[in-house]
């Protein structure tokens, strides 16, 4: 949530579909935080 608010509560864009793209770009940011945060295990031996 709070990666959520870093990105601002408000959509910028007034037309819709500059407001889908917005929405979708947020997102895609949250989505490589995620993937930066999670651990990945490799088996040794």
């Amino acid at each position: 949530m709070h990666c959520i608010k870093l990105l601002g509560q408000r959509l910028m864009a007034r037309d819709f579909d500059r407001q889908v793209a917005e929405v979708q770009v947020r997102f895609a940011i949250l989505n490589g935080y995620t993937a930066l945060g999670i651990l990945f295990t490799k088996a040794v031996g």
